[in-house]
């Protein structure tokens, strides 16, 4: 869990002196880390109180990052999944203690009994559609599925936390059959028109996306040689289709913020609803998983934290019981800012003892 330590920076005495801070912690991370371009956004008691862009979306021909650069959220578009399950929820199309069979037909006889809310935790216990390599087989999306489809389960249903594509993959299908609209549809309709996203489409590094960030990492390349040194370098994006609604969201972190906003207050989901997405699914051993539904959850107590995080490029937190929330992404892979938002978020909580 990401908790706030002994080493955390005091909290500002005023929101200016927060937002200062902030933004030069900031830009230190970007120097120390050697991030190309970055978009933060703080949000307080509902407000955005802090909305900056540093360095560059396209380092080889100098475009700055603006704050209508787009960024890919990766596996944080799962918290998206999850809002829009909660709203099929709502609208009485979807029950989180149903299995899987009810709503997706045709799927393996040891797939059947698995609840929705295991797969929006992460519990379902699926094989997944994806390993080191991408989608399993190395061929399209039907055969990564007619691949995993003869395959045992992992472990049985609620046994233990394993992260994996197939859950958000079979999601997408559930939102699409109930909600008559496509997947991205039916999020663009009811998360991003409600919520004031304009810049937030869907695609990846195959997509004709205007004002998208390109994506940069240090990481070798297969062919580098051993004692290659370290380089800047192209990073590509590959989010198929039918994995949309466990990573295919391209946005900004003011378009986020908003996103945020909108949940906190209930224009998305019920207050009650919210709370409960963001609990944590209960193993069949009575114990936390490490999710909610469609949420990594960080901490329970003595605060609570709630996460997206995606692509080890994009990131956002939510303290619930503080009313904050901070927003950073990046296109660094390896630049991880859920690492570094607990030190932003010191500048603007109460002091706490670790």
């Amino acid at each position: 869990m990401l908790l706030l330590h002994a080493a955390a920076p005091a909290r500002a005495a005023t929101l200016g002196e927060a937002n200062r801070q902030a933004s030069a912690f900031v830009q230190a991370t970007m120097r120390a880390q050697r991030i190309p371009g970055l978009q933060i956004a703080v949000i307080q008691d509902g407000q955005v109180v802090l909305s900056e862009s540093h360095g560059f979306a396209n380092v080889e021909n100098h475009v700055p990052v603006t704050r209508d650069t787009r960024f890919p959220i990766n596996s944080a578009t799962k918290a998206f999944t999850g809002v829009a399950i909660m709203q099929l929820v709502e609208a009485g199309r979807v029950d989180l203690a149903a299995p899987l069979s009810r709503y997706v037909a045709g799927v393996p006889q040891d797939w059947q009994d698995i609840r929705v809310r295991q797969l929006l935790a992460h519990t379902s216990g699926l094989p997944d559609l994806v390993d080191e390599h991408g989608l399993v087989g190395g061929g399209s999306e039907h055969d990564a599925w007619q691949a995993i489809r003869q395959r045992p389960v992992d472990a049985p249903a609620g046994e233990r936390f394993v992260y994996n594509q197939t859950n958000y993959a079979l999601l997408a299908q559930i939102i699409a059959g109930q909600s008559g609209l496509p997947y991205e549809a039916h999020v663009a309709r009811h998360q991003f028109s409600v919520a004031g996203m304009p810049s937030s489409t869907f695609g990846d590094s195959y997509d004709l996306i205007p004002g998208a960030a390109t994506l940069y990492s240090y990481f070798p390349r297969k062919t580098d040689a051993q004692d290659t040194p370290e380089r800047l370098s192209h990073w590509f994006h590959d989010m198929p289709y039918g994995l949309w609604a466990g990573g295919g969201i391209q946005t900004t972190a003011d378009d986020v913020a908003h996103w945020l906003i909108a949940l906190s207050a209930g224009r998305l989901i019920s207050k009650a609803n919210v709370r409960e997405m963001w609990t944590p699914e209960r193993l069949n051993r009575g114990t936390d998983g490490r999710w909610g539904a469609g949420w990594p959850v960080l901490a329970t107590t003595p605060h609570r934290q709630i996460a997206g995080m995606g692509g080890a490029r994009a990131a956002f937190i939510v303290y619930p019981d503080e009313g904050l929330a901070i927003v950073v992404l990046t296109n660094l892979v390896g630049a991880n800012p859920q690492d570094f938002i607990p030190a932003i978020a010191a500048y603007y909580l109460p002091s706490r003892t670790p």
